[in-house]
């Protein structure tokens, strides 16, 4: 029996004999990678404590006129709540305000004001110029408790006010006050793991990488492996996410929101997001109780309206009275309903509120179905590269997978894990695996499970957002030549088939239809018309003069860039329709924030490629079918409901997977290794990279009711870490 070194030779010599040299250029280059990301995280994103070494700190505590407690900390407080301190004489290079660490975290707004050998009065902004900006600091961010300054040569007077904005909680208690403090050490790992994948994602997609070389077809074990371990990393960035903004998460430890945990379970769930959004939860109770509407009964005066639709009118009546509605939810014939799809409540909520008697975190719902998504996408990429088109390389698809899932528009969804997000999740979750199961249905000799599988999941999309249901339109360029054309739905064998294609829509279009029925009286009303919402949804109708302003925002909007983390801003929107317009903050078009998408430019020359080479109009005919189902979604939503950033994610899907299909066309028919491809791999590698870095940048747009907002003391360290200058 050989030993254990004998064994650990042998595995040595089978798994590296021959590829040492290969082995050791990677080893090498990953050092030197790692080095880098090392030297910038201690060289220059510390260049503070480098800068700031020679300064020579001066205490100002003995100039301090404020107020102090038993305790000896200084109060700013709602009447004084400013310092000054003059005939200074000396260089200032930076301010540190030493915050107690005692009192409940904050984020404060300074106002920080210099005189100094080129300005004999305080300065401020003119018409012409800008002055010194407020700053941000935290309570307990010690990186944020250092603000630099530039000033020009001595400084005579520094004042330091305290901006009292809203939710600004007196006293603020302070241990001191110093100027010229050199800075400290401190080393980030979570932002040197950030730059280092970066690194390793530059290095991995650079044009002259091996993986341009790797085929999916020619090598189905690694690029499998590569593929998997690539969908891993995006499931727990995307999962890392959504528990980042534990605001909107509604579950409780004893080290996370630990202030909503029952000190008890490990873990227990809570309501997050206010009355209105425990919809799904309050429809999972009441189909519990045997009726579909709410339990909960609307106030009589919401029931003797002559119009309820009418928020002016309400909110009238709601103050008059004093008893508040329910926002957002349908309101018919004396009930609260629910008109949001369906299927997320029978899937999630009504099967957890009957074992745990409880209300199911939505969070977790809307984690569940985009990590389901993710997936999907993986796999349905896989399939067209592996079977439908021979010379896809890794690189290639990998630099097309990571774009599908990061720019669709569900990291937004990830921000706000709310239930506006888990019906698009869900919807999108299933429609990707639907035409999964209907491709590989196609190749199958036993067809039959796949169809039903793949009809099923694209029958439940209309259990959960409607609108998309247009993706089922793909399956007429799908099916139509073996089943019409071809007349294979007149055999015995081939009815069978169309049969599990339509059975599952008949079945899920019957359930809807009665549980609409069952509420409203009608087979067709979901309920929309019947919300209580910002306007009057049973008079809004269709109109032309609000497409313009939408499809611009929707597609065309540039972005609002500006220089300071996270770099964009909400877009400024402008109408000439005479109307109202349904509107909330948007980040501009996908036209032109994802450049990748371009590429759609050349959609007809890319697919008169196709055509020529194959005797069936098939990918031709889907990557049609995507377009006008995205420009048509993007109308409904317009239309039906206004202008959201969220809807982005009922339509971009569509556009990318077009683009997708568009380059694998064109990779097919390039040859390897041509100047011509290698220069249009490099144009594809920047503008997907645009593409990701504006999805994930939006991510950290500071919004209401996110983390930022809810948490902004802990916000701030995000920033720090990325704005290590300041």
């Amino acid at each position: 029996m050989p030993t254990v070194g004998e064994n650990i030779r042998y595995v040595y010599d089978t798994t590296f004999q021959g590829k040492r040299e290969r082995v050791l250029h990677y080893v090498i280059r990953l050092g030197i990678i790692f080095a880098v990301a090392l030297a910038l995280e201690v060289l220059l994103f510390n260049m503070n404590f480098f800068l700031s070494a020679g300064y020579q700190e001066v205490s100002m505590n003995s100039n301090l006129e404020l107020r102090q407690d038993s305790d000896g900390h200084y109060l700013f407080t709602e009447v004084d709540n400013s310092v000054e301190f003059g005939n200074l004489n000396t260089e200032v290079k930076d301010v540190y305000l030493d915050f107690d660490s005692t009192q409940p975290a904050q984020e404060l707004t300074l106002k920080i004001n210099f005189t100094d050998e080129a300005h004999k009065t305080y300065f401020d902004s003119t018409e012409y110029t800008v002055g010194i900006p407020e700053v941000s600091v935290s309570t307990c961010v010690d990186e944020s408790k250092y603000v630099n300054l530039t000033t020009s040569g001595v400084v005579q007077s520094l004042r330091i006010e305290l901006v009292d904005k809203d939710g600004l909680s007196y006293p603020v208690k302070i241990d001191g006050i110093s100027i010229n403090k050199p800075h400290p050490f401190s080393f980030n790992f979570l932002r040197f793991a950030v730059v280092l994948a970066l690194l390793l994602l530059a290095y991995a997609f650079r044009p002259k990488s091996s993986l341009y070389r790797l085929f999916v077809v020619d090598h189905p074990g690694a690029s499998k492996a590569v593929i998997v371990v690539s969908v891993v990393v995006e499931a727990f960035l995307v999962s890392g996410y959504v528990f980042y903004g534990a605001n909107l998460v509604g579950v409780a430890t004893e080290s996370y929101n630990y202030g909503a945990w029952d000190g008890v379970s490990v873990a227990n769930s809570y309501e997050v997001g206010g009355e209105n959004a425990q919809q799904y939860a309050e429809l999972a109770q009441s189909m519990a109780h045997g009726h579909l509407y709410l339990e909960q009964q609307p106030p009589q005066w919401l029931q003797d309206m002559e119009d309820p639709y009418d928020k002016g009118a309400r909110d009238e009546l709601q103050k008059e009275t004093g008893e508040s509605y329910l926002f957002d939810v349908a309101y018919y014939d004396g009930h609260y309903y629910v008109y949001f799809g369906v299927v997320p409540c029978v899937l999630f909520y009504l099967p957890y509120y009957m074992l745990a008697g409880s209300n199911f975190p939505t969070a977790l719902g809307v984690l569940a179905m985009l990590v389901a998504f993710i997936v999907g996408c993986a796999a349905l990429l896989d399939r067209f590269a592996r079977y439908h088109f021979k010379r896809v390389s890794l690189g290639l698809y990998l630099l097309l997978q990571i774009p599908l899932v990061m720019c669709c528009g569900i990291l937004y969804l990830a921000k706000f894990p709310t239930f506006y997000s888990l019906p698009i999740a869900c919807a999108l979750a299933f429609s990707v695996w639907g035409l999964y199961f209907w491709m590989k249905g196609r190749s199958s000799e036993k067809p039959f499970g796949w169809y039903f599988a793949g009809s099923l999941c694209m029958a439940l999309v209309l259990g959960c957002r409607p609108t998309l249901m247009v993706f089922s339109l793909v399956a007429f360029p799908l099916f139509w030549r073996t089943y019409i054309t071809k007349k294979r739905l007149f055999t015995k064998r081939g009815a069978l088939e169309f049969s599990c294609l339509v059975a599952p829509y008949v079945l899920v279009a019957a359930g809807i239809m009665a549980y609409n029925y069952a509420r409203f009286g009608s087979l067709t009303d979901f309920g929309a018309n019947y919300n209580l919402t910002v306007n009057d949804m049973t008079k809004r109708g269709m109109n032309l003069g609000r497409l313009a302003p939408a499809l611009f925002a929707y597609f065309l909007q540039p972005p609002n860039v500006v220089g300071v983390f996270p770099f964009l801003q909400a877009v400024d929107f402008q109408t000439t329709y005479m109307g109202q317009t349904i509107k909330e903050v948007t980040f501009g078009g996908i036209f032109a924030c994802l450049p990748m998408l371009w590429t759609l430019a050349f959609a007809p020359k890319i697919l008169k490629l196709r055509v020529r080479q194959r005797s069936t109009h098939t990918v031709a005919a889907v990557v049609g079918i995507l377009l006008a189902s995205g420009v048509v979604v993007a109308v409904l939503d317009a239309q039906v409901a206004g202008i959201l950033q969220r809807y982005y994610a009922d339509f971009s899907f569509m556009f990318l997977a077009s683009v997708v299909l568009l380059v694998f066309i064109a990779n097919e028919n390039l040859p390897d290794g041509s100047k011509l491809k290698d220069a249009l791999m490099k144009v594809l590698i920047a503008l997907v990279g645009i593409s990701v870095l504006y999805s994930v940048l939006l991510c950290f747009v500071p919004e209401v009711g996110w983390y930022s907002d809810v948490y902004p003391w802990a916000y701030q360290s995000l920033i720090e870490a990325v704005q290590f200058w300041t």
